[in-house]
């Protein structure tokens, strides 16, 4: 991946300025990969290639997934995998928020905290065991493919 690429204070100040706050060097891909994220929440990491290929030519898939682990590593991007889907990747961090995942077309929505505060929902753990985070992920139909279902079902 293109990191030695010169970045402008106008190219990204957000995504430096967070990056700068971690401890993460500034670099044009991370920058890239950053912002591309907080236009395209819930996108796996070919999906963040797709986003970032015209700003950085020559980019490799396994960059990105580089680029993604340090992000991730820094708090700066959740990672969360849908059964059966590659992993996918979003800003919205330090919410403890949960997913909707549709399992016709794949979409995935945001679905704020259950109860209210992390980790919002409490399993009755081992002794000793302190909850930190609950992640859950409700899989089913979203609207779009009920309302096409709906369509297609024929007249009685």
């Amino acid at each position: 991946m293109t990191t030695t690429a010169a970045i402008t204070d106008a190219q990204g100040p957000e995504a430096q300025a967070a990056l700068r706050a971690t401890g993460l060097k500034v670099t044009a891909g991370r920058v890239a990969v950053l912002e591309a994220l907080e236009h395209a929440p819930h996108v796996d990491a070919e999906a963040v290639l797709a986003l970032v290929r015209d700003r950085l030519p020559g980019t490799s898939v396994q960059s990105i997934h580089n680029v993604l682990g340090d992000l991730v590593d820094a708090g700066l991007v959740r990672r969360f995998t849908p059964a059966r889907q590659a992993a996918r990747y979003e800003r919205r961090v330090g919410d403890n928020h949960h997913h909707a995942v549709c399992s016709s077309c794949g979409r995935v929505d945001d679905v704020d905290c259950v109860v209210g505060e992390a980790p919002c929902l409490h399993a009755d753990a081992p002794t000793g065991f302190v909850v930190a985070v609950a992640e859950v992920t409700f899989v089913g139909i979203c609207a779009d493919c009920l309302a096409a279902a709906a369509a297609e079902e024929p007249a009685p």
